[in-house]
């Protein structure tokens, strides 16, 4: 691949700074980062005994969730671990204040912008593997229906037995289930408990999965722009798409914040939602439905959109991932909302929950670093750290933020597309229409999935519509692909 001469790195930061994140530590946080960890208070549960595992991205060292699950007669048990960050991060430190400007770790494709300290996310307050730490554990019993009972939020030591991949476990788990041998993981191979334990895990996700299908829960398989990058150069971009082992974690993630949702809200404590309302352009998803030969009603129904799209991906699983980004686009992002003791649910469109909150990733999301606060007081039966009026303005701010993040990844993903798609202008390709705009008409190529605008035939084209486009040019440093019909 011929490189284009540009500092992506220095790009990626002035993107950062435009979009009004610091970069750089305060050289308070940075201070307090040096010898910061996690206290290991007395009354903690030690679950260090048990086979806990961790399944995430072949590079992630910022670990938040592990997993283990034992089967009872009741169903099966899940504890799910999350790390207890807020054990080493005081509210009002440093620290702290930083990640509460920030909000959210940013992957700008080039580097990674973390919101906390690497020395804490990546190490003191990560679950990483062979390291005791104390984690906020949440307790779920999944039933044969796939319904869960028996919640419970507790505070315990555990340690992480096996730091696992989703590369390595997704093509072995997937090829278990239709009965077809495929490479095991060295860790899952050498140990008979794990590679149970891991099977055993996959039959709660299956039944979590089921049970939130049947409530209207939209399936959605989107392939996302994967960038390999050698010393600041792009060497390579591929579509990544969702397999088995990231579904498994996506399951028990969604059923723990889901249990500690309704854990707050029984308790009677102010708290932060995520919410993802009906969508706004419902009529323009009705037509795309119709284009296929499906119907939907006039008012947003999601177990009604969920029936079309698994229909569409059974009739045509080569393209459903364009038909799940163009609803996606069509829903809009979702959303924190501050809620006060027994509002009304506003729930999440996109998962039919009725109650949802963000909890499992308090490494990377500071709105999940709250709720953790939030849920440790309850346990601990002391006066919530938070006002209304605060979590209100942490809500806004932590959506503000994550749009913003979302602008700098979209930006960066399309320059490193840009650097990686120069030597093919002239080249044909399908795509899908994701945008229409005041500024112009966007397309996404099916293969590979980079995004551009349409500068030639882009009259009388709608979102989810399918084009055939020419790739014309490319312009790293602005970022800038352009098609032409």
């Amino acid at each position: 691949m011929n490189h284009i001469p540009i500092d992506l790195t220095a790009l990626a930061r002035q993107e950062m700074t435009e979009r009004g994140f610091a970069p750089d530590l305060p050289a308070a946080a940075v201070a307090q980062a040096a010898t910061a960890k996690q206290q290991h208070q007395t009354g903690l549960e030690d679950l260090t005994a048990l086979l806990w595992s961790s399944i995430d991205n072949d590079d992630s060292r910022d670990l938040d969730q592990i997993e283990w699950a034992e089967r009872t007669a009741a169903g099966i048990r899940v504890l799910v671990g999350i790390a207890d960050v807020d054990s080493a991060v005081p509210k009002g430190s440093p620290v702290d204040a930083y990640a509460a400007q920030e909000t959210t770790t940013v992957y700008a494709g080039i580097h990674t912008y973390p919101m906390l300290p690497e020395r804490l996310s990546t190490d003191q307050t990560s679950l990483g593997e062979g390291q005791d730490r104390v984690a906020v554990v949440i307790e779920m019993t999944v039933a044969a229906d796939g319904g869960t009972a028996a919640h419970r939020i507790f505070r315990a030591l555990v340690r992480n037995r096996a730091q696992l991949t989703y590369s390595g476990v997704g093509p072995w788990l997937a090829g278990q289930a239709a009965g077809q041998a495929a490479a095991i993981p060295a860790k899952v191979a050498a140990s008979k408990e794990l590679e149970a334990q891991l099977r055993l895990q996959d039959e709660a996700a299956h039944l979590l999965r089921a049970a939130r299908d049947k409530k209207g829960a939209l399936n959605f398989d989107r392939a996302e722009l994967q960038s390999t990058v050698v010393d600041g150069h792009v060497t390579g971009i591929e579509g990544r798409r969702a397999n088995t082992a990231s579904r498994l974690i996506e399951d028990f993630m969604i059923g723990a914040n889901e249990v500690m949702a309704e854990t707050l809200r029984a308790a009677g404590v102010a708290a932060i939602r995520r919410v993802v309302k009906a969508p706004e352009r419902w009529a323009r998803i009705v037509e795309l439905a119709a284009h296929y030969g499906e119907h939907l009603p006039a008012e947003p129904d999601a177990g009604a959109l969920n029936a079309v799209l698994l229909r569409r991906k059974a009739a045509d699983p080569v393209h459903f991932p364009d038909v799940s980004l163009t609803v996606l686009k069509l829903m809009g992002p979702g959303e924190y909302v501050a809620t006060r003791p027994g509002a009304a649910e506003e729930g999440h469109f996109g998962l039919a929950a009725a109650d949802y909150t963000h909890s499992t990733a308090p490494n990377r999301r500071y709105a999940d670093m709250v709720t953790q606060r939030l849920v440790k007081a309850q346990l601990a039966g002391v006066t919530q750290p938070y006002t209304f009026e605060e979590l209100d303005a942490a809500a806004r701010h932590c959506t503000l933020m994550e749009d913003a993040a979302r602008k700098v990844q979209r930006d960066m993903t399309k320059r490193i597309a840009a650097v990686a798609m120069a030597d093919r202008v002239g080249q044909q390709f399908h795509g899908v229409v994701t945008g229409v705009t005041p500024k112009g008409v966007f397309v996404r190529l099916t293969d590979p999935p980079v995004e551009g605008r349409l500068m030639r035939g882009e009259a009388g084209v709608d979102v989810g519509d399918r084009v055939t486009v020419t790739l014309l040019s490319t312009d790293p440093q602005r970022g800038f692909i352009d098609f032409g019909r």
